[in-house]
């Protein structure tokens, strides 16, 4: 019974980290360019004192969904939206990062930047200048930004080198710890933003299901906190 207590501990903690993930999720429904998030959780075992085998589960692994999220039309020049795969790259303080949230303006000195005023990058690596006053900017989808039919620069489309080592930073930034290499054949959509490919109809029944089996784990430990406390009162009489 030692270990089964154990082996409900270890569960009760990786339900509460997948709860905390099921609610982020949710909460970031609404959100532009927002990748679901969810929980690999892997089987380990480890032998016990008395010579048996102890199988545990632990939550070790956050995985991103990288689907497509649906496009909204926006008709906001500077709105874009990537169909298929690939990131935009910005400039953060931190670092370059990568997003798919397309929600862009020209800065007062004619940097394209994101609504935290990171800048964003061309194929190089470099911000996007984005001159004023040539008229009207169309971006075509190669992500190439022109005026008045002159090219003015391209906004960049990379793809992480492996997507597994990304790590969330924030709501919809990603660090790619083995970097980022261009993407060829990127569709760059003007006037539209993908939005959050969060089901929240589903992530609400996960999340009922996760608070279940959460409470019977709790019920658990409190019948063992119990037992033992009995069988302590015993051995002391």
């Amino acid at each position: 019974m030692e270990n089964a207590g154990y082996t409900t501990l270890t569960r009760q903690s990786g339900l509460k980290r997948e709860m905390q993930v099921v609610a982020n999720n949710i909460a970031n429904a609404a959100t532009t360019g927002f990748k679901q998030e969810g929980l690999l959780f892997s089987e380990y075992i480890m032998r016990s004192k008395g010579g048996d085998s102890l199988s545990m589960a632990s939550a070790r692994v956050a995985e991103t969904s990288l689907s497509q999220g649906e496009l909204t039309k926006t008709g906001n020049a500077f709105d874009l939206a990537i169909e298929g795969d690939g990131f935009f790259m910005v400039q953060t303080p931190d670092g370059n990062r990568l997003t798919r949230a397309g929600m862009f303006t020209p800065d007062a000195q004619g940097n394209l930047v994101t609504a935290d005023g990171h800048p964003v990058l061309d194929l190089g690596e470099a911000p996007v200048f984005v001159p004023a006053g040539d008229g009207p900017v169309s971006i075509a989808p190669d992500g190439t930004i022109s005026a008045n039919g002159q090219p003015m620069g391209q906004v960049g489309i990379f793809a992480p080198v492996n997507p597994r080592e990304m790590i969330r930073e924030g709501s919809v930034l990603f660090r790619s710890e083995a970097g980022a290499e261009p993407v060829e054949d990127a569709r760059v959509i003007q006037g539209f933003l993908e939005a959050s490919n969060v089901d929240p109809i589903s992530q609400l029944a996960r999340m009922i299901e996760v608070q279940r089996a959460y409470e019977m784990g709790q019920s658990f430990m409190d019948a063992e906190d119990e037992r033992i406390r009995t069988a302590m009162k015993t051995l002391i009489k």
